[in-house]
């Protein structure tokens, strides 16, 4: 996860961007759309850009508007991964914020779902989130599953997977190339017992559902395909 494409088009961070409320859940400063009345939930877990991205937060209030209560933890404790700092590559950040880090910590956040009497919960990670998404589809405690141009995920992860699971790649990415995600398919296809969902887009490169520009119609578009994709997957799943 060290190449350039991890990094491209890093989002201009907005902490009050979106239409929710930043509230502390599992002692993470989170990002929370949606009713809490609401007895299923999603769980966004973002690239190394963090929590404040604002088409991260768009899509939460989106999920949200759909009847899900959507909340977006800030596994970084406030130190998203920035350029401006020379001394401090990628290849050194990640060590402070490892995905077993993440892991550790999404875990809480579940059983605190659990205990505002949400009994269904989906998950989906994009790029180092994903990462953290297929650990916890694992040991299933989440209803479904969605991977978004994910990284660092292996074929020993997908072979692990036990829920639901959708994965959402791109064509142009050199951490889950086609070839990658075909072997998930393979694998996936093989455990009829889990449902799945491999897709590829055409045209698009790593990042393309959160790192697009507003204001480019050609890279809204796919972005707005895969945010259906997943919401399609959530509402037959986390129920």
């Amino acid at each position: 996860m060290s190449g350039p494409q991890c990094c491209s088009n890093p989002p201009v961070l907005n902490p009050s961007s979106g239409e929710g409320h930043v509230e502390e859940l599992a002692g993470l400063k989170t990002y929370v759309a949606g009713s809490p009345h609401s007895k299923s939930a999603i769980l966004l877990i973002s690239d190394i850009f963090g929590y404040e991205a604002p088409n991260l937060r768009k899509l939460a209030d989106k999920l949200a508007a759909a009847g899900f209560y959507v909340v977006v933890p800030d596994f970084f404790y406030a130190d998203p991964f920035e350029f401006d700092i020379p001394d401090r590559p990628l290849t050194v950040w990640i060590k402070d914020h490892g995905t077993d880090k993440g892991l550790e910590d999404a875990k809480p956040v579940i059983d605190a779902l659990r205990s505002k009497g949400l009994s269904a919960i989906g998950a989906a990670g994009f790029c180092w989130g994903a990462k953290v998404v297929v650990e916890l589809s694992k040991s299933e405690p989440i209803q479904s599953a969605v991977l978004l141009h994910p990284s660092w995920v292996n074929l020993d992860d997908i072979k692990g997977v036990n829920v639901p699971i959708a994965i959402l790649g791109a064509e142009i990415d050199d951490f889950s190339p086609p070839e990658l995600l075909k072997q998930f398919e393979e694998i996936l296809t093989a455990k009829p017992e889990v449902d799945s969902y491999v897709k590829v887009f055409p045209k698009v490169a790593h990042g393309w559902t959160v790192r697009y520009d507003v204001n480019d119609e050609a890279a809204v578009k796919p972005a707005e395909e895969a945010h259906a994709n997943m919401l399609e997957w959530f509402t037959k799943y986390v129920k």
